[in-house]
């Protein structure tokens, strides 16, 4: 069995954050929230990670992260590019946003060759997560079905004070395994509870704290790379006509059509970790700090990396 590979989604110039914010330190050290994640997956058993950027990000990249990750851990590369679609379809004329977190993933396809875990670049996990995923693609092999796994957090644990953010509501079964899971772009803080909308703010859903959602960490086999290629035809053709400015591929609704078509299982593995991110400027004071208190607590040392 091979061993399992680290895939951090790194191409997001963060439209909402403005700059790449995924090099924007966050101590005194000149730490970013990426090495906190890759500290905790090499303390669970990582040795290698694949970064997806965009290919004029790369200098810049390779400048402020992959220089340093090439010393401590084996570093590859995947290039998330608008262009990269199937024959027959173009990219709109004066399209902008990219095609969203399962092509990104897609990128990886020539680079991937075994089990493999997925996370944002800006956001923090715990170093639990990293340690259930590993454990569970290090002993979990795909038999009559695709047996996939994600780390859930608690909805109350992954909002933000400073505006909306996407989540992945997730139902699950008495045995802990995902039956559906629904992306909501649009959640927030409201009325001293949590809701989401889906029409612009005209109405609002309100949902439980303790709701279990996902944050885009990702355990996988290497067959979802296959599923990806081949449902990316379909989304196109669909999207294009409803959306063509702003239609995204979403790594939930690849998972969720082979839920559907009882293909696939999806092992949830729950986190009490609270969730850090940088979605806007105004998060990085609440992020510094509870980095600050983690060192505080000894969960982390002072500085991560021997110079």
């Amino acid at each position: 069995m091979k061993k399992p590979v680290l895939v951090i989604m790194a191409a997001g110039m963060g439209s909402r954050y403005g700059g790449l914010k995924q090099i924007d330190p966050i101590d005194e050290q000149g730490h970013i929230i990426m090495d906190f994640s890759i500290f905790d997956a090499k303390r669970a058993g990582f040795e290698k990670v694949v970064f997806i950027i965009k290919r004029q990000d790369e200098a810049d990249f390779k400048e402020a992260v992959g220089k340093r990750m090439e010393k401590l851990m084996d570093v590859s590369y995947a290039y998330q590019d608008m262009a990269n679609i199937p024959e027959g379809f173009e990219v709109p004329e004066g399209r902008v946003k990219p095609w969203g977190t399962a092509h990104a993933v897609l990128s990886a396809i020539d680079v991937v060759d075994g089990p493999f875990a997925v996370i944002n670049a800006d956001d923090y996990y715990g170093s639990e997560a990293f340690k259930q995923i590993y454990d569970y693609l290090s002993t979990h092999e795909d038999d009559e079905k695709y047996r996939y796994t994600m780390v859930g957090y608690k909805l109350e644990n992954t909002v933000t004070d400073n505006g909306h953010v996407a989540r992945g509501i997730c139902t699950m079964n008495e045995a802990g395994e995902l039956v559906k899971i629904e992306e909501r772009t649009r959640i927030e803080k409201r009325n001293g509870g949590i809701a989401f909308t889906e029409d612009d703010g005209a109405t609002w859903t309100e949902v439980p704290g303790e709701t279990v959602v996902s944050m885009n960490m990702w355990g996988f086999t290497r067959s979802i790379l296959d599923e990806i290629k081949e449902g990316f035809p379909a989304f196109l053709e669909k999207g294009l006509k409803e959306n063509p400015m702003k239609c995204e591929y979403f790594l939930p609704s690849v998972v969720s059509d082979l839920l559907g078509e009882e293909r696939a299982t999806v092992s949830v593995l729950t986190s009490a970790d609270k969730w850090y991110g940088v979605t806007y400027k105004e998060d990085k004071p609440v992020v510094v700090a509870a980095i600050k208190k983690l060192k505080e607590e000894g969960l982390y040392p002072e500085r991560l990396w021997e110079e």
